[in-house]
Protein backbone atom coordinates (compact mmCIF):
# COMPACT_ATOMS: atom_id res chain seq x y z
CA UNK A 1 0.00 0.00 0.00
CA UNK A 2 2.73 2.41 0.97
CA UNK A 3 4.12 2.31 -2.67
CA UNK A 4 0.58 3.08 -4.29
CA UNK A 5 -1.35 5.22 -2.10
CA UNK A 6 -1.10 9.10 -3.09
CA UNK A 7 -2.60 11.68 -0.76
CA UNK A 8 -4.01 14.97 -1.62
CA UNK A 9 -5.34 17.48 1.13
CA UNK A 10 -6.44 20.83 -0.08
CA UNK A 11 -7.95 23.81 2.26
CA UNK A 12 -8.35 27.64 1.52
CA UNK A 13 -7.15 28.56 4.57
CA UNK A 14 -3.28 28.72 5.18
CA UNK A 15 -3.89 28.59 9.39
CA UNK A 16 -4.83 25.31 8.15
CA UNK A 17 -3.02 23.80 6.14
CA UNK A 18 -0.04 24.60 7.89
CA UNK A 19 -1.18 22.95 11.28
CA UNK A 20 -1.89 19.95 8.65
CA UNK A 21 1.38 19.41 7.00
CA UNK A 22 2.69 19.96 10.79
CA UNK A 23 0.21 17.23 11.99
CA UNK A 24 1.23 14.98 8.40
CA UNK A 25 5.28 15.63 9.17
CA UNK A 26 5.06 14.12 12.64
CA UNK A 27 3.58 11.19 11.44
CA UNK A 28 5.96 8.11 12.37
CA UNK A 29 6.81 5.77 9.48
CA UNK A 30 5.62 8.48 6.83
CA UNK A 31 8.63 8.94 5.30
CA UNK A 32 8.06 5.77 4.13
CA UNK A 33 5.46 6.50 1.45
CA UNK A 34 6.61 6.31 -1.80
CA UNK A 35 4.65 9.21 -2.80
CA UNK A 36 4.96 12.45 -0.18
CA UNK A 37 1.66 13.67 0.59
CA UNK A 38 0.69 17.02 -1.27
CA UNK A 39 -1.09 19.84 0.67
CA UNK A 40 -2.50 22.63 -1.35
CA UNK A 41 -3.78 25.92 -0.34
CA UNK A 42 -6.73 26.66 -3.02
CA UNK A 43 -10.36 27.54 -2.50
CA UNK A 44 -12.46 24.79 -4.31
CA UNK A 45 -13.86 26.30 -7.68
CA UNK A 46 -14.02 26.79 -11.22
CA UNK A 47 -10.14 26.22 -11.62
CA UNK A 48 -10.12 23.22 -9.80
CA UNK A 49 -13.21 21.47 -10.98
CA UNK A 50 -12.11 22.28 -14.55
CA UNK A 51 -8.57 20.19 -13.14
CA UNK A 52 -10.13 17.13 -12.71
CA UNK A 53 -12.18 17.11 -15.82
CA UNK A 54 -9.20 17.06 -17.46
CA UNK A 55 -7.17 14.38 -15.14
CA UNK A 56 -7.69 10.52 -15.71
CA UNK A 57 -7.82 9.76 -12.23
CA UNK A 58 -6.58 6.55 -10.78
CA UNK A 59 -9.01 4.65 -8.82
CA UNK A 60 -9.89 7.88 -6.11
CA UNK A 61 -11.78 8.00 -3.04
CA UNK A 62 -13.12 11.44 -2.98
CA UNK A 63 -13.75 13.40 0.39
CA UNK A 64 -15.69 17.01 -0.02
CA UNK A 65 -16.14 18.65 2.84
CA UNK A 66 -17.16 22.39 2.17
CA UNK A 67 -18.06 25.12 5.04
CA UNK A 68 -21.23 25.10 3.94
CA UNK A 69 -21.77 24.56 0.70
CA UNK A 70 -19.91 26.97 -1.21
CA UNK A 71 -17.85 25.42 -4.05
CA UNK A 72 -20.20 21.92 -3.77
CA UNK A 73 -21.66 21.37 -7.06
CA UNK A 74 -22.79 18.47 -9.21
CA UNK A 75 -19.70 19.21 -11.65
CA UNK A 76 -17.27 19.11 -9.08
CA UNK A 77 -18.50 15.28 -7.92
CA UNK A 78 -18.76 14.12 -11.20
CA UNK A 79 -15.16 15.42 -12.05
CA UNK A 80 -14.26 12.60 -9.70
CA UNK A 81 -16.66 9.94 -10.07
CA UNK A 82 -16.50 9.49 -13.92
CA UNK A 83 -13.03 7.64 -13.75
CA UNK A 84 -12.97 4.02 -12.90
CA UNK A 85 -13.08 3.11 -9.38
CA UNK A 86 -13.82 6.65 -7.95
CA UNK A 87 -15.83 7.54 -5.53
CA UNK A 88 -17.56 10.27 -3.69
CA UNK A 89 -18.40 11.26 0.43
CA UNK A 90 -19.19 14.76 0.76
CA UNK A 91 -20.47 16.68 3.83
CA UNK A 92 -23.86 18.35 3.23
CA UNK A 93 -24.71 20.91 5.45
CA UNK A 94 -28.50 20.31 5.70
CA UNK A 95 -28.98 23.69 7.63
CA UNK A 96 -27.45 25.93 5.76
CA UNK A 97 -28.30 24.32 2.74
CA UNK A 98 -32.06 24.11 3.72
CA UNK A 99 -31.54 28.55 4.51
CA UNK A 100 -29.91 28.81 1.67
CA UNK A 101 -32.41 27.44 -1.02
CA UNK A 102 -34.88 30.28 0.21
CA UNK A 103 -31.88 33.08 -0.06
CA UNK A 104 -31.99 34.25 -3.01
CA UNK A 105 -28.26 35.79 -2.60
CA UNK A 106 -26.64 31.99 -3.03
CA UNK A 107 -29.14 30.78 -5.65
CA UNK A 108 -26.04 30.25 -7.71
CA UNK A 109 -24.76 27.94 -5.17
CA UNK A 110 -27.80 26.06 -4.62
CA UNK A 111 -28.40 25.75 -8.43
CA UNK A 112 -24.70 24.85 -8.99
CA UNK A 113 -25.66 21.69 -6.07
CA UNK A 114 -29.01 20.60 -7.40
CA UNK A 115 -29.30 21.75 -11.06
CA UNK A 116 -31.14 24.51 -11.67
CA UNK A 117 -34.62 22.97 -12.53
CA UNK A 118 -34.47 20.92 -9.60
CA UNK A 119 -33.38 23.76 -7.21
CA UNK A 120 -36.60 25.63 -8.50
CA UNK A 121 -38.92 23.11 -7.92
CA UNK A 122 -37.74 22.53 -4.13
CA UNK A 123 -38.35 25.92 -3.55
CA UNK A 124 -41.88 25.48 -5.01
CA UNK A 125 -42.65 22.61 -2.57
CA UNK A 126 -40.15 23.00 0.62
CA UNK A 127 -42.77 26.23 2.13
CA UNK A 128 -45.49 23.88 2.61
CA UNK A 129 -43.96 21.02 3.95
CA UNK A 130 -43.50 20.32 7.65
CA UNK A 131 -39.51 20.26 8.79
CA UNK A 132 -39.07 16.48 8.61
CA UNK A 133 -40.68 16.31 5.08
CA UNK A 134 -38.66 19.26 4.06
CA UNK A 135 -35.44 16.92 4.94
CA UNK A 136 -36.80 14.33 3.81
CA UNK A 137 -37.24 16.45 0.16
CA UNK A 138 -33.83 17.89 0.07
CA UNK A 139 -31.71 15.06 0.56
CA UNK A 140 -33.82 12.88 -2.18
CA UNK A 141 -33.49 15.61 -4.24
CA UNK A 142 -29.62 15.64 -4.22
CA UNK A 143 -30.02 11.68 -4.32
CA UNK A 144 -31.85 11.63 -7.37
CA UNK A 145 -29.46 14.58 -9.10
CA UNK A 146 -26.31 12.54 -8.36
CA UNK A 147 -28.18 9.63 -9.84
CA UNK A 148 -28.95 11.25 -13.03
CA UNK A 149 -26.02 12.90 -13.57
CA UNK A 150 -24.33 8.75 -13.18
CA UNK A 151 -23.99 7.94 -9.77
CA UNK A 152 -26.23 5.21 -9.32
CA UNK A 153 -25.74 4.18 -6.30
CA UNK A 154 -26.34 6.62 -3.29
CA UNK A 155 -26.72 6.38 0.77
CA UNK A 156 -26.64 9.30 2.93
CA UNK A 157 -25.68 8.96 6.58
CA UNK A 158 -27.46 11.56 9.33
CA UNK A 159 -26.06 13.05 12.42
CA UNK A 160 -28.04 14.49 14.98
CA UNK A 161 -27.03 17.43 17.33
CA UNK A 162 -26.45 16.90 20.78
CA UNK A 163 -29.68 16.71 21.98
CA UNK A 164 -30.71 14.60 19.44
CA UNK A 165 -33.79 16.23 18.44
CA UNK A 166 -32.78 18.31 15.41
CA UNK A 167 -30.16 17.07 12.46
CA UNK A 168 -27.02 18.40 12.33
CA UNK A 169 -25.59 17.38 8.79
CA UNK A 170 -25.62 14.33 6.45
CA UNK A 171 -22.79 12.71 4.81
CA UNK A 172 -23.78 11.68 1.41
CA UNK A 173 -22.09 8.85 -0.40
CA UNK A 174 -22.09 8.34 -4.16
CA UNK A 175 -20.68 5.27 -6.52
CA UNK A 176 -21.53 3.60 -10.21
CA UNK A 177 -20.27 0.48 -8.97
CA UNK A 178 -22.37 -1.52 -6.72
CA UNK A 179 -18.90 -2.76 -4.86
CA UNK A 180 -18.19 0.93 -3.82
CA UNK A 181 -22.00 1.02 -2.44
CA UNK A 182 -21.88 -2.57 -0.10
CA UNK A 183 -19.05 -1.86 1.30
CA UNK A 184 -20.11 1.73 2.26
CA UNK A 185 -22.53 0.73 3.62
CA UNK A 186 -21.40 -1.81 5.92
CA UNK A 187 -19.29 0.61 7.31
CA UNK A 188 -22.09 3.08 7.69
CA UNK A 189 -24.75 0.16 8.88
CA UNK A 190 -21.48 -0.27 12.09
CA UNK A 191 -21.57 3.01 12.96
CA UNK A 192 -24.99 3.48 13.41
CA UNK A 193 -25.69 4.20 16.82
CA UNK A 194 -28.73 2.33 17.33
CA UNK A 195 -30.48 -0.16 14.93
CA UNK A 196 -34.56 -1.46 15.09
CA UNK A 197 -34.47 -5.52 15.06
CA UNK A 198 -30.97 -5.73 13.82
CA UNK A 199 -31.73 -3.37 10.81
CA UNK A 200 -29.33 -0.33 10.96
CA UNK A 201 -30.64 3.22 11.67
CA UNK A 202 -28.25 4.59 9.04
CA UNK A 203 -27.29 7.82 11.64
CA UNK A 204 -25.75 8.70 14.66
CA UNK A 205 -27.86 9.89 17.70
CA UNK A 206 -25.50 11.06 20.87
CA UNK A 207 -28.67 10.25 22.77
CA UNK A 208 -29.99 7.09 21.08
CA UNK A 209 -32.05 4.47 23.10
CA UNK A 210 -33.78 1.18 21.89
CA UNK A 211 -36.65 1.97 24.29
CA UNK A 212 -40.16 3.51 24.15
CA UNK A 213 -43.26 3.55 21.57
CA UNK A 214 -41.28 4.36 18.59
CA UNK A 215 -39.30 1.52 18.87
CA UNK A 216 -41.60 -1.06 19.82
CA UNK A 217 -43.98 -0.20 16.57
CA UNK A 218 -40.60 -0.32 14.17
CA UNK A 219 -41.01 -3.42 12.71
CA UNK A 220 -38.75 -3.31 10.28
CA UNK A 221 -37.88 -6.80 9.44
CA UNK A 222 -41.92 -8.05 9.01
CA UNK A 223 -41.98 -5.43 6.48
CA UNK A 224 -38.94 -6.97 4.76
CA UNK A 225 -40.42 -10.48 5.09
CA UNK A 226 -43.39 -9.04 3.41
CA UNK A 227 -41.58 -7.25 0.39
CA UNK A 228 -39.22 -10.62 -0.32
CA UNK A 229 -42.49 -12.68 -0.74
CA UNK A 230 -44.26 -9.75 -2.77
CA UNK A 231 -41.61 -9.30 -5.05
CA UNK A 232 -40.26 -13.05 -5.76
CA UNK A 233 -42.91 -14.65 -6.10
CA UNK A 234 -42.70 -17.86 -8.18
CA UNK A 235 -39.17 -17.01 -8.57
CA UNK A 236 -35.72 -19.34 -7.23
CA UNK A 237 -32.93 -17.18 -6.85
CA UNK A 238 -29.41 -17.49 -4.13
CA UNK A 239 -29.59 -15.34 -1.07
CA UNK A 240 -26.59 -12.64 -2.53
CA UNK A 241 -28.86 -12.76 -5.63
CA UNK A 242 -32.03 -11.63 -3.54
CA UNK A 243 -29.86 -9.38 -1.70
CA UNK A 244 -27.92 -7.85 -4.43
CA UNK A 245 -31.70 -7.21 -6.15
CA UNK A 246 -33.61 -5.92 -3.65
CA UNK A 247 -31.30 -3.80 -1.02
CA UNK A 248 -30.32 -1.04 -3.05
CA UNK A 249 -32.02 2.06 -1.55
CA UNK A 250 -32.89 0.63 1.23
CA UNK A 251 -31.85 0.97 5.02
CA UNK A 252 -31.42 -3.25 5.01
CA UNK A 253 -27.82 -5.17 5.34
CA UNK A 254 -27.20 -8.43 4.21
CA UNK A 255 -27.76 -10.08 7.78
CA UNK A 256 -31.06 -8.52 7.60
CA UNK A 257 -32.05 -10.68 4.63
CA UNK A 258 -30.35 -14.19 6.35
CA UNK A 259 -32.43 -13.68 9.12
CA UNK A 260 -35.57 -13.02 7.50
CA UNK A 261 -35.43 -15.99 4.94
CA UNK A 262 -34.20 -18.25 7.96
CA UNK A 263 -37.39 -17.82 9.41
CA UNK A 264 -39.49 -18.03 6.36
CA UNK A 265 -37.98 -21.29 5.97
CA UNK A 266 -39.09 -22.10 9.48
CA UNK A 267 -42.62 -21.07 8.68
CA UNK A 268 -42.26 -22.96 5.88
CA UNK A 269 -42.95 -20.01 3.88
CA UNK A 270 -40.36 -20.93 1.07
CA UNK A 271 -37.93 -23.89 -0.17
CA UNK A 272 -34.47 -23.73 0.60
CA UNK A 273 -31.05 -25.75 -1.25
CA UNK A 274 -29.88 -26.99 0.42
CA UNK A 275 -32.45 -27.52 3.58
CA UNK A 276 -31.45 -26.26 7.47
CA UNK A 277 -30.64 -29.69 8.30
CA UNK A 278 -27.82 -30.20 5.60
CA UNK A 279 -26.49 -26.44 6.50
CA UNK A 280 -24.35 -25.24 9.43
CA UNK A 281 -26.71 -24.89 12.02
CA UNK A 282 -28.42 -21.08 12.78
CA UNK A 283 -26.52 -20.40 9.10
CA UNK A 284 -27.66 -19.19 5.48
CA UNK A 285 -24.98 -18.92 3.45
CA UNK A 286 -24.95 -16.34 0.03
CA UNK A 287 -25.01 -19.79 -2.59
CA UNK A 288 -28.13 -21.15 -0.89
CA UNK A 289 -30.78 -21.26 -2.88
CA UNK A 290 -34.62 -19.74 -2.30
CA UNK A 291 -37.61 -20.61 -3.90
CA UNK A 292 -40.49 -18.75 -3.17
CA UNK A 293 -43.84 -19.87 -3.34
Amino acid sequence: MRQMLVTVFNDADSGHISSLQDAIDELPGIEKLRHKPIVQNNEVGEEIVKSFEEMNLVPTFFFVDPWGYKGLSLRLINSVLKDWGCDCIFFFNYNRINMGLGNKFVKEHMDALFGVERADKLREELASLSPNDRELGIVEAIGEALQEMGGKFVLPFRFCRPKGERTSHHLIFVSKHIRGYNIMKDIMARESSGAEQGVPTFEYNPVFRKQGLLFEFARPLEELSKMLRDEFTGKTMTMNEIFEAHHVGRRFISKNYKEVLKKLEEEDEIRVDPPAEERRKNTFADHVKVTFA
